[in-house]
């Protein structure tokens, strides 16, 4: 069995995975957005302190675990480099107390790999990753073999929809609350411009759209928000589906995943599931538990990661809050 641990951002995850049969066995996860919501955000310094508190409490859980334990994997990069610390700190001194290798994983790597919770690997893949730090369109051919094809030029998806709720005092984690909202509102009634939309460069960009969006809300009356959320929801998933269309016609895809926080967000998954279906292409998705960070994906990564021999020594295991791929 591998353990695994994720602190990259505000919530605090440890699993366990059988090795032999991808089974994960242990699962829990203490979230933090109450304590963030209070800021509108996520403040790394408290960030921090609470991992410092929650993964010890949820290490005690494990301990029946303990003797099948073969080696500990922790996330160490991209992410806020003082709640990384925390996890590291933790599974090197796992790593020690138990006599067992420890695995380095990358956070991204283990949003792919949030597809094959309990499964087995399915590549090549082409991947969609939307979250509140990266929005990217990754060719993943292999564990080893991730290369990035474009990426936001700003801000992502996910922290767009995060500021949108911001600017209308709606609370932190905006993704929830906007989806929630634009459900009962006019997606046509604000005619906000999709981003990029004249240029052919494979790239996106969510902070004009964003500025538009700001203007709207200063001019607006709060029964008028339901409306704005509708009309940003549909132009932030139209500019995704703008570019990954200009992208297939030479890249036609075979297999497509969404993956990331906000790619628990039905209404892209409904529209990007229409962009597919003249390519028949098989659509790949997390179940929405597993959506948003999560160690049970890390240790997906590190079934893979500990079958292929890549450890990484106590000295030469570090942090990195960015990361490319």
């Amino acid at each position: 069995m591998v353990l695994s641990i994720e602190s990259s951002c505000d919530d605090s995850a440890i699993a366990v995975t059988e090795i032999a049969t991808n089974k994960l066995v242990f699962h829990k996860k203490i979230s933090q957005e109450i304590e963030h919501s209070v800021y509108g955000g996520v403040v790394p310094e408290l960030a921090a302190r609470l991992h410092a508190e929650a993964l010890p409490k949820i290490l005690e859980q494990c301990e029946p675990y303990f003797k099948k334990i073969k080696a500990v994997a922790v996330t160490t990069s991209p992410g806020l480099a003082v709640t990384l610390i925390e996890g590291v700190t933790l599974a090197k001194a796992v790593s020690v107390a138990l006599d067992i290798p420890l695995i380095a994983v990358n956070h991204l790597t283990g949003h792919i790999y949030s597809l094959f919770i309990e499964k087995e690997t399915l590549f090549p893949l082409t991947v969609l990753l939307v979250s509140g730090g990266h929005t990217q369109v990754m060719e993943v051919r292999s564990l080893t073999d991730i290369a990035t094809v474009a990426k936001s030029m700003d801000d992502s998806f996910g922290e767009s929809f995060d500021k949108v709720a911001k600017m209308m005092g709606l609370g932190y984690p905006g993704g929830p609350v906007i989806e929630k909202l634009a459900k009962e509102g006019d997606r046509k009634r604000y005619d906000f411009t999709v981003p990029l939309l004249r240029t052919p460069k494979f790239a996106f960009s969510y902070s004009g759209l964003k500025n538009a969006v700001r203007l709207a809300v200063e001019k607006s009356e709060p029964q008028d928000y339901k409306d704005i959320a509708a009309s940003f929801e549909y132009t932030a998933s139209k500019h995704l589906v703008h570019k990954l269309k200009k992208y297939f016609q030479t890249n036609p895809p075979k297999n497509f995943a969404i993956v990331g926080g906000a790619s628990a967000n039905l209404y892209l998954r409904g529209e990007i599931k229409k962009l597919l279906q003249p390519y028949n292409a098989q659509l790949l998705l997390s179940d929405l538990e597993y959506c948003s960070d999560n160690a049970a994906m890390i240790g997906r990564v590190a079934v893979d990661m500990y079958k292929q021999g890549m450890f990484t020594s106590l000295e030469e295991v570090s942090v990195a809050a960015r990361v490319k791929m």
